[in-house]
């Protein structure tokens, strides 16, 4: 084995130790900052999670059941009556 793999195993074995003994010891953020970063992670999870079902309720459900809606034939819009002579 190469030094390079043998730092990389000792690396991921330190952080794996650490996962456990944080586990363990049931204290799984060390700052405020983690404890902030997080809850803002999951508030943009959660609300692209809540965009996605919105958009697929409104895909699901109201495209089928829509009926066709009559055009209207009249005029739109104003008259320019600078236009006229």
């Amino acid at each position: 084995m190469s030094l390079e793999q043998r730092d990389l195993g000792g690396q991921i074995q330190t952080q794996f130790q650490d996962v456990v003994s944080r586990l363990s010891s049931k204290q799984f953020f060390q700052s405020d900052w983690d404890i902030a970063s997080c809850a803002i992670f999951f508030i943009f999870v959660g609300t692209v999670f809540l965009l996605i079902i919105l958009v697929l309720i409104r895909c699901c459900c109201c495209c089928c059941c829509d009926t066709p809606k009559q055009r209207r034939t009249g005029k739109v819009g104003h008259d320019n009556l600078a236009l006229e002579p």
